[in-house]
């Protein structure tokens, strides 16, 4: 009885001390190429990716967005990395920051914008290799002090896409800072052929046959009460800009 006694005192300590996985991150920074400078902007992008970020969690990919008010910029995005790695791949040298002033920012019109987004592996779905290519960006402005019921209609949602297409991938994150740019959660969608955004929406159907006939006017009025609007981007992995090489691999 005393021994049982101890091991339940205990097993809150052994909880804490053992480590858990932290969820990856990925730093975004969106550039504006000069317009009368892309060419030079890409092969400074380029180089400088496939010198300085290759592998570790200070490697690069490279998306051009391909709709939206952004159309035409880049994302360049550090990752999968976590925090405690930034401060040794963010300690760069000279010759980097040099290389970085000269062949990219001196090609960049002087506006920036750097986000930072956490995956949410629980309601993620990299469940097979693949290999980047087209991306569909689902952001959502979540209501303040809201964050607990949006994660209930969030699940939800994972629920009807992990039972009724398994096979398709895709990965939740949500923004690890405070803003009020709208850009609080995002849903990612990864494809190859365009033609997939053309298919037939049945989400409506899906969902009344994962959570019951009659269901889905209920989980309307409950997603309008968490969040403020939500916009959608297209991003186009740019293999020839990046230092990673594209692949990912299964999470589940």
């Amino acid at each position: 009885m005393k021994k049982a006694l101890l091991i339940l005192l205990l097993l809150p300590l052994l909880i804490m001390g053992q480590e858990t996985p932290q969820a990856p991150i990925f730093m975004n920074v969106m550039l504006t190429p000069h317009p009368q400078k892309i060419e030079a902007f890409e092969a400074g992008v380029a180089a400088h990716n496939k010198k300085y970020h290759t592998e570790g969690a200070g490697q690069v990919s490279v998306f051009w967005v391909a709709s939206g008010k952004n159309s035409g910029k880049y994302i360049w995005s550090m990752g999968p990395t976590a925090w405690a790695a930034l401060d040794a791949v963010n300690n760069y040298d000279e010759a980097h920051t040099n290389d970085w002033n000269t062949n990219v920012a001196a090609n960049a019109l002087p506006e920036m914008e750097t986000t930072y987004w956490k995956n949410h592996p629980p309601l993620s779905n990299f469940s097979k290799n693949f290999g980047l290519k087209n991306l569909s960006i689902f952001m959502i402005d979540i209501k303040r002090f809201k964050e607990m019921e949006f994660m209930e209609v969030l699940d939800r949602v994972y629920k009807v896409f992990h039972t009724k297409d398994p096979e398709h991938q895709w990965g939740v994150y949500f923004n690890e800072l405070s803003n009020n740019e709208g850009q609080d959660f995002v849903w990612v969608d990864f494809f190859d052929k365009t033609a997939w955004m053309g298919r037939e929406d049945k989400f409506v159907q899906w969902y009344e046959e994962v959570h019951g006939s009659g269901s889905f006017p209920a989980f309307l009025k409950d997603f309008e009460s968490v969040t403020n609007s939500n916009n959608e981007e297209l991003w186009v992995f740019r293999k020839d800009l990046s230092g990673a090489s594209g692949d990912v691999q299964p999470r589940n």
